[in-house]
């Protein structure tokens, strides 16, 4: 017995499907799918569909337990269903398509009309016509195949109609009205119907039904492609990744990083993405990191925060709202993002100040003891290193000196009482 409960999305599509094709592995009487769904994608709907028609063993979809619902995606999956079921207090319908921003998701409609009065009419652009028009025709490929209300699939569509339960049985829309399970297999039982081509003769009545809720791949996959959670992975991803090439060597940033970043994009990979949103996403962290390396009175930052929050307004093109994203979470990633350029370009700027501890610039301005000298050259001893030297000064040996310039390997050295005073202890004097 395999469960949908909840918005049908990648993560759904998978778990039937694979629960479909171990049911046919294993030789399973038929596979019961215990429904609560208020729709969802159009892309997870048809690949369970297309499981279901291609699966040799029978596929009882069952909405359950009372007070669950079938709209939407689920009145599809429920019409492509061998033996569609319900129980008391169940309802389906409402299979219109919303289209948003050339997408065809389906999810119920967001508004109720009164009771007994129908929603006043409103224009129809030529590729909502579109969407609809395919949205019929496919329901309606459906009923015929089942041998089901054509008639009311297609009202379902046009229409947003609804049914609860006992009407859907009364107008041949569904096959059964069960109490529960024991019910609905002692009503199935004896039935015929056809699978991958071929008749099958239900005997379920002694049957056993075992559950198979989803693993812990199913769930992992539910989680990643929540499209809050993927744009937070998408966020650690690219900042760890920045902070790895800003610390090269630093492993953790860009490992953990990277796994985010990849594990991001897969999500959004199986999700309706909007690329115009994913650009303006990027255009944003651009504009912010733009801000911390090159002042500019804050347009940079603020029109980056901008960017970015636009972006993840139009980033996943639906109108489910189970796969949305939601404000406090676009607003709470753009602060996050904001205060870590901020904490970046101090980074930056603080070291720039730091005083250069080593490589060549850090010798110009070191001390050291002349060891030897003739003839305005010698040897000195510098951060416990002996080098060549060379100064227009006469220095005596032992003497300090200080490093003004380096030459190759050759340190041009001036005695520290001639050496050039601090700028602050320049300003001082005059």
């Amino acid at each position: 017995m395999l469960f949908i409960d909840g918005a049908i999305g990648p993560a759904t599509s998978d778990y039937i499907t694979h629960g479909l094709e171990r049911a046919a592995a294993g030789h399973a009487a038929i596979v019961v799918i215990q429904m609560d769904t208020p729709g969802g994608l159009d892309s997870a709907m048809r690949e369970i569909i297309q499981a279901i028609l291609r699966s040799p063993v029978p596929v009882v979809t069952y909405v359950s337990p009372s007070g669950s619902r079938a709209a939407s995606a689920g009145t599809y999956i429920l019409y492509a269903s061998h033996i569609a079921a319900m129980t008391p207090g169940t309802n389906l319908g409402a299979a219109t398509p919303v289209q948003i921003g050339g997408g065809s998701p389906f999810s119920a409609p967001p508004g109720e009309t009164e009771k007994g009065k129908e929603a006043a009419p409103r224009s129809e652009g030529a590729s909502e016509a579109k969407a609809r028009n395919d949205a019929i025709a496919y329901i309606r490929s459906l009923a015929e195949l089942r041998g089901r209300n054509a008639d009311w699939a297609e009202a379902a569509v046009r229409t947003a109609a609804s049914l609860s339960a006992n009407a859907a049985r009364e107008q041949n829309v569904i096959d059964v009205v069960a109490r529960d399970r024991a019910d609905l297999l002692a009503q199935v039982d004896g039935r015929t119907v056809t699978a991958a081509g071929r008749e099958v003769r239900l005997a379920t009545r002694d049957l056993t039904l075992v559950d198979a809720p989803p693993n812990w791949r199913t769930r992992f996959l539910s989680a990643i492609t929540d499209p809050n959670i993927a744009l937070i992975l998408m966020m650690i991803g690219i900042y760890g990744l920045m902070f790895e090439f800003m610390n090269p060597g630093a492993l953790y940033p860009g490992t953990i990083g990277a796994i985010c970043l990849l594990t991001g994009f897969y999500a959004f990979a199986a999700l309706p993405v909007n690329y115009a949103g994913v650009a303006l996403i990027l255009l944003g962290i651009g504009l912010m990191a733009a801000e911390a390396f090159s002042p500019s009175f804050g347009i940079l930052g603020i029109g980056g925060v901008v960017a970015f929050m636009l972006g993840g307004t139009i980033l996943i093109d639906t109108d489910v709202p189970q796969f949305q994203l939601s404000w406090p979470a676009i607003g709470a990633v753009a602060v996050a993002s904001l205060a870590i350029t901020v904490v970046f370009a101090r980074l930056a700027f603080t070291s720039q100040r730091r005083k250069i501890v080593s490589g060549r610039e850090q010798l110009i301005g070191a001390t050291g003891t002349v060891l030897d000298w003739s003839n305005g050259r010698g040897h000195v001893f510098v951060h416990g290193e002996r080098w060549q030297a060379a100064s227009n000064h006469d220095i005596a040996p032992d003497a300090a000196v200080q490093v003004a310039n380096l030459d190759g390997l050759t340190l041009d050295v001036t005695p520290v009482e001639a050496a050039p005073a601090p700028f602050s202890e320049q300003s001082k004097e005059t």
